[in-house]
C-alpha cells in the first residue's frame, strides 16, 4: 500500500506542477504579448541590419542563452540562412580567465567590451532581474551602444532601468519563470525568422 500512495502522490504533484505552470502560461498570454513583440522588433531589426544577438545567463538561464543562440545560428523551424548570434556563458576558457583576474562579477561585461558593437542586440536572462553580473553586462552594452533586451521574472529587479525592451513572468517560482521563458524564447525564435526572412 505504501508504494501505491506513493505512486499516487506523484501522480498528484505532476499534475499540480502541470496545471501551474499552464495557469502562469495562460496570465503570460495576457500580459507579456506588448513586451515580447517589442524585444523581438529591436532584434529583427538589428539582424536585417547585419548586426548580431548576443545572450547570457547564469546557470539554467545559461542554458536558456544557448539555446536561444543556437536556434538562430541553426535553424528555429525555417530552412534559411544562418543568423549571427552568440552565447557569453559557453566558452569556458573566458569564464574562468575573467572570474580569476577580474571577479565573477566582471565576466559578462568584459565580454561585452570586447565582442559587442553599436546596434548589436544584447539579452540579457535573469529569473530574478537582481545577478550581479548579469547587470554588469547590461551596463557594459549600454556604453558599448548596442541595444538591451531583459527576459526575466519576479518584480523585475533592476533589470527594467537598462533594458529597451524586458520580459517579466510573472511568477514567484524560478522553475515556473524559466518553463515561460523558454517559451519566450521560442516565440522570438518564430517572430526573428518570420521577420527578417518573410512568411510564416
Amino acid at each position: 500500500m505504501p508504494e501505491e500512495e506513493a505512486a499516487l502522490d506523484a501522480r498528484e504533484r505532476i499534475a499540480a506542477v502541470l496545471r501551474e505552470s499552464a495557469r502562469l502560461k495562460e496570465e503570460s498570454a495576457r500580459i507579456l504579448p506588448e513586451s515580447v513583440a517589442a524585444a523581438a522588433d529591436l532584434m529583427i531589426e538589428a539582424l536585417r541590419s547585419g548586426r548580431k544577438v548576443v545572450a547570457f545567463g547564469n546557470g539554467g538561464s545559461a542554458a536558456d542563452a544557448v539555446h536561444f543562440t543556437a536556434e538562430l545560428v541553426g535553424r528555429y523551424t525555417a530552412d534559411r540562412p544562418s543568423l549571427p548570434a552568440m552565447a557569453l556563458n559557453e566558452n569556458v576558457s573566458s569564464l574562468t580567465a575573467i572570474s580569476n583576474d577580474y571577479g565573477y562579477e566582471r565576466v559578462f561585461a568584459r565580454q561585452v567590451e570586447g565582442l559587442v558593437h553599436p546596434g548589436d542586440v544584447v539579452v540579457a536572462i535573469s529569473t530574478s532581474g537582481t545577478s550581479p553580473n548579469v547587470l554588469a553586462g547590461l551596463e557594459a552594452a549600454r556604453r558599448a551602444g548596442a541595444r538591451t533586451v531583459g527576459l526575466t521574472g519576479r518584480d523585475g529587479g533592476a533589470m527594467p532601468a537598462l533594458c529597451d525592451a524586458c520580459v517579466i513572468v510573472p511568477s514567484q517560482s524560478t522553475a515556473r519563470i524559466q518553463e515561460t521563458h523558454i517559451t519566450v524564447i521560442h516565440i522570438w525564435c518564430e517572430l526573428i525568422e518570420a521577420g527578417v526572412f518573410g512568411g510564416g
